[in-house]
């Protein structure tokens, strides 16, 4: 259950900033967290990762960040911070860093662990080059839509997966594919139609890359739509077996929020002018409203809560 309350101002440890939150957002991990998905955590803790504001007292051994700094990152209480749901976070200096100069403290909220998703998946594991093809599934979602326009920027063909307003908002993306998955799993293609009873897996051949944001049978399909030696990166876990029989290498990603995945987000989204899209934005005391939506609602991009 979620509750508001009043505690104690927080104060920053030996490697940790204080921070004045401004901004954060609403990830699927909160909400499960909420639902108890682990039981075994102390309580009261105070939920939230993804955080934007302004540090305003430096701990000890801080060297790289100053009273003012404009920051963003993850306040997790998992991770050694606070929690982001506050007007406050002690967070620790390898978690955050500095906002990128183009986006408001909504937007960089909002971009926090889909972004560090994104370039994780795209950077690291798949080492993403021009040319090469990539399949991302859940193009409108918070992480979809952010790597869907690294792929583009780096000059990769990108197809998607999404549904109703999702699909324009990818073709604005600049996506050179997009598959409905509602509709019969039909797809929509810039230059050629398809028979509209056709799915993503019949139809797309010889990938590079699948992101998979999504799991159950949608990552077991999607083993069919790569080339030998391809490369199938998914938050939710992996199969060995298929990969094996498919001749691909299958990597279930941890997302790592850290200053380094942050400072590559940063350089992509300045250099880029990559936008970040807000659902809905809820003030701090409709927290539950908030994620009562995420929980029942189709959300494009992400849920952002305003904080101070």
């Amino acid at each position: 259950m979620i509750e508001l309350v009043d505690i104690e101002k927080p104060k920053a440890g030996k490697g940790q900033v204080l921070v004045k939150v401004y901004a954060s957002s609403v990830n699927p991990f909160d909400i499960k967290l909420s639902q108890g998905a682990m039981p075994d955590l102390p309580l009261p803790m105070v939920l939230g990762g993804d955080i934007a504001g302004v540090v305003t007292e430096i701990g000890e051994g801080v060297e790289n960040f100053s009273v003012g700094n404009k920051v963003y990152g993850s306040a997790n209480a998992l991770s050694g911070a606070s929690g982001a749901f506050a007007e406050f976070a002690a967070v620790p200096v390898g978690t955050i860093a500095k906002m990128p100069k183009n986006l408001d403290f909504k937007m960089s909220a909002a971009v926090v662990l889909t972004g560090v998703s994104a370039v994780q998946a795209i950077t690291e594991h798949f080492k993403l080059q021009s040319n090469q093809k990539i399949l991302i599934h859940g193009g409108a979602g918070g992480i979809g839509t952010i790597a869907i326009q690294i792929a583009k920027s780096i000059g990769a063909y990108v197809a998607t997966t999404a549904t109703g307003d999702g699909i324009h908002y990818v073709k604005r993306l600049g996506v050179d594919e997009v598959i409905d998955y509602a509709d019969s799993k039909a797809i929509e293609h810039p230059r050629q139609s398809r028979d509209k009873t056709q799915d993503f897996s019949e139809i797309l051949s010889d990938y590079d890359c699948v992101f998979d944001t999504v799991g159950g049978e949608v990552y077991k399909k999607s083993f069919k739509v790569l080339k030998k030696g391809g490369i199938i990166v998914s938050m939710l876990g992996k199969d060995e077996k298929l990969a094996g029989e498919y001749g691909v290498t299958a990597i279930a990603q941890g997302t790592k929020v850290n200053t380094e995945n942050l400072n590559k987000l940063t350089k992509f989204i300045e250099e880029n002018d990559i936008t970040v899209h807000i659902d809905k934005i809820y003030d701090f005391d409709k927290i539950r409203e908030a994620f009562e939506d995420k929980e029942t609602s189709d959300v494009i991009g992400k849920i952002v809560i305003e904080i101070n």
